[in-house]
């Protein structure tokens, strides 16, 4: 004969409400070429560091990405998004299309950052989007309405 236990939630629990991303840590091959990259492409400020972890906070005022070195950059093993369990990507929105193209535009011209696709629409939504690789390899979508 089996035993078997069931465990069973009152219905009586409170709900628990998240209040949205707080931060988003990244681990990253170049501490301070990616912290260079939020601040100066997309005007983040440095809102903290802890120079023997190290880290370093940025934020646009809206969200918080803490920064982590890689401990050994010589063995990093880059992130397969379609193969691997982990961050596909993160999407920051900005204000306009016009903002989004000019960041396009900006991006397009640094050798640390490959673009994925351009500005585009976003299937029937109202939204454009465009998609790239950061200082580091993780991939950023930038969203517009």
């Amino acid at each position: 004969m089996c035993n078997t236990t069931t465990h069973s939630v009152s219905s009586k629990t409170e709900k628990i409400t998240t209040m949205g991303v707080h931060h988003l840590g990244l681990t990253v091959p170049d501490i301070k070429k990616t912290a260079a990259f939020f601040i100066d492409e997309l005007n983040f400020k440095q809102v903290g560091e802890v120079a023997e972890y190290p880290a370093v906070f940025v934020s646009d005022g809206t969200v918080m990405l803490t920064l982590w070195q890689v401990k050994d950059a010589n063995k990093v093993i880059n992130f397969d998004r379609q193969h691997n369990i982990g961050l596909h990507h993160f999407a920051l929105k900005v204000a306009s299309i016009d903002q989004l193209n000019l960041l396009h535009k900006n991006l397009m011209k640094l050798d640390d950052v490959e673009i994925e696709f351009a500005p585009e629409t976003l299937g029937v939504s109202p939204f454009w989007h465009m998609m790239c690789l950061i200082p580091g390899g993780i991939r950023l979508e930038v969203i517009s309405e």
